[in-house]
């Protein structure tokens, strides 16, 4: 079979098409064949070797597939063979393995899709996983703005769905004007430009002077103070990524200078729940749900084939992704 293998850390060059033996499945395992092969920060995180939860290498990347079953290993009863399946690595013991035509699973590992999802958009389901989890971080408080800086990706492209769903006010930035069509195509209220300096006062322009009730930073630096004053009063910041490095500013020091709006802070990961099995799949069941009722409808992708894996890392590295990018077999 083919598949996208990495030797050692460095850029898209390192990510390196191979024929290798075909998986069989083992006592207790099924094997999928891909339909969609989704890719992500976690991949190129990998591919740099500055990945926390690293995987050993040589090593096949990849954290999410979907496909069809197609071989049993012994003792195994469901999901049958012909069924479509998500694959997700956050149920896998090791952070990879799905960038490739086939892959053998633990049979309690996969989760079942129904026919009326497409393979390319349930490649998004373990985003509208994570949003879903992300949403909860409020701590019960009603979200009803939310900021999304960088909307137009994976996770802010979804997340945008999700709170339209949610009948919240959608306010993100962006920095190329390329994307603004797409961005304003998947059902953002309102498009800002992607300044930090002048972010806060846009923010408060289009909310009256009231501000955002959530606000999602994943760029970090600049961003993650501009998001803070952009907050409305007992408003929540979520950072889940700090791409561009940390703030050189006192984050602390900040959030006293804004003192009478009682704003807080959380860091977020889905790793929050790497030891919390029920907690996860529950979590992406609802996703399945939401999308299969057309409560969350699924972002528009941007499909590539596998042997364009490099493409896909240097549209992740210059972020020049639109959606959730979808490796086809």
């Amino acid at each position: 079979m083919r598949a996208i293998q990495i030797f050692q850390p460095g850029g898209p060059e390192v990510l390196t098409e191979v024929e290798i033996a075909t998986p069989q499945p083992a006592p207790g395992e099924i094997r999928v064949k891909a339909e969609a092969i989704g890719v992500g920060r976690p991949d190129v995180l990998v591919r740099k070797g500055t990945y926390k939860w690293m995987p050993p290498l040589p090593v096949i990347p990849g954290s999410e597939m979907v496909g069809i079953v197609d071989a049993l290993g012994s003792g195994v009863t469901a999901p049958r063979v012909g069924q479509r399946v998500l694959v997700s690595a956050r149920e896998l013991p090791v952070r990879g393995g799905c960038c490739a035509e086939y892959i053998c699973v633990p049979s309690s590992a996969v989760y079942a899709l129904p026919d009326s999802i497409d393979p390319v958009d349930a490649a998004s389901l373990p985003n509208l996983q994570f949003a879903n989890a992300l949403w909860q971080c409020n701590g019960g408080q009603a979200i009803e703005s939310i900021l999304i800086p960088g909307v137009s990706g994976g996770v802010g492209s979804i997340l945008t769905r999700l709170a339209r769903s949610k009948g919240a006010r959608v306010i993100g930035t962006t920095s190329s004007p390329q994307k603004t069509r797409y961005i304003l195509d998947n059902g953002i209220d309102h498009l800002l430009q992607g300044d930090s300096q002048t972010l806060p006062v846009a923010v408060m322009e289009v909310t009256g002077g009231r501000g955002v009730d959530f606000a999602v930073d994943q760029l970090g630096g600049d961003s993650l103070i501009a998001c803070l004053r952009s907050l409305a009063p007992m408003g929540m910041l979520a950072s889940i990524n700090v791409i561009t490095g940390l703030p050189e500013a006192d984050v602390f020091r900040e959030m006293r200078a804004l003192l009478t709006r009682s704003l807080a802070i959380r860091t977020f990961s889905m790793h929050t729940f790497d030891e919390d099995a029920h907690q996860r799949r529950a979590l992406m069941e609802q996703a399945i749900g939401q999308m299969a009722r057309g409560e969350v409808k699924p972002p528009k992708a941007t499909v590539l084939k596998m042997s364009e894996i490099q493409k896909a890392h240097e549209m992740l590295d210059a972020g020049a992704s639109m959606g959730k990018l979808v490796l086809e077999p």
